[in-house]
């Protein structure tokens, strides 16, 4: 079964600075039936302004991870790091028993858009911890391993059962992904346009998948994807 939530049905935050459109529940944005899907928790769409960003704040048992689509995302946390992520980049920032992080647009002039992506912990109390790897080319036309509890294949690392896997496809180009039993799914279209199982999405739609054991996906435009396979 494939379940689309479409991108206009998510939730919007406009703070001039911030332009965010939210997947699920998130801030001052709630609806009881976008609460996550498995332990898929947050997908925040970010479009920051130059010069803009997020000071110092918390968090706590939380697998957190950044991906940048367009310009330039500025770290820095508690732990003493700090880099600059960009497209082809993905960063995982374990909050684990508590860490303190910035993010803010590298540039003055220029906007940022990223995606950060919130993912339930196995447990609580790990230690924080962080991880950044650039991707680049590896994305083209296939669905790349970009993070994993077992950080296999060069892959990120999670403390959670979730496969997430990212790709930039050109128009025309086709990719297949198949799903364990009692696997659950979930598509996020970050640009472009696709159809999976003949089905049509568009930028910033989403698609629950649940008891469906393979997955066809057809870029219909150029499109960036990101898949996650979960377990319960």
């Amino acid at each position: 079964m494939i379940t689309i939530r479409k991108a206009d049905a998510r939730g919007h935050t406009d703070a001039g600075w911030l332009d965010s459109h939210h997947s699920f529940s998130f801030g001052h944005y709630f609806d009881p039936e976008a609460m996550g899907f498995g332990p898929l928790r947050v997908i925040n769409d970010d479009r920051v302004a130059g010069g803009g960003g997020f000071p110092p704040h918390p968090h706590a048992d939380m697998e957190i991870v950044s991906y940048v689509l367009d310009g330039a995302l500025q770290h820095r946390d508690s732990l003493g790091t700090g880099s600059v992520i960009r497209p082809g980049d993905v960063q995982r920032m374990s909050a684990g028993t508590g860490i303190r992080h910035s993010e803010f647009n590298a540039s003055a002039t220029d906007p940022v858009h990223f995606l950060q992506i919130w993912i339930l912990p196995e447990a609580d109390g790990f230690a924080p911890s962080y991880e950044q790897t650039s991707f680049g080319d590896e994305l083209a036309d296939r669905l790349r391993l970009v993070a994993s509890r077992d950080g296999r294949d060069g892959a990120l690392t999670l403390h959670r059962d979730v496969d997430l896997y990212a790709g930039r496809l050109k128009a025309g180009t086709e990719v297949e992904h198949a799903f364990a039993a009692g696997r659950l799914g979930w598509l996020h279209v970050a640009r472009g346009n696709v159809t999976v199982n003949g089905q049509d999405l568009q930028e910033g739609d989403g698609a629950a998948i649940e008891r469906q054991p393979n997955l066809s996906i057809t870029a219909t435009g150029d499109a960036e994807i990101l898949l996650f396979d979960m377990g319960r």
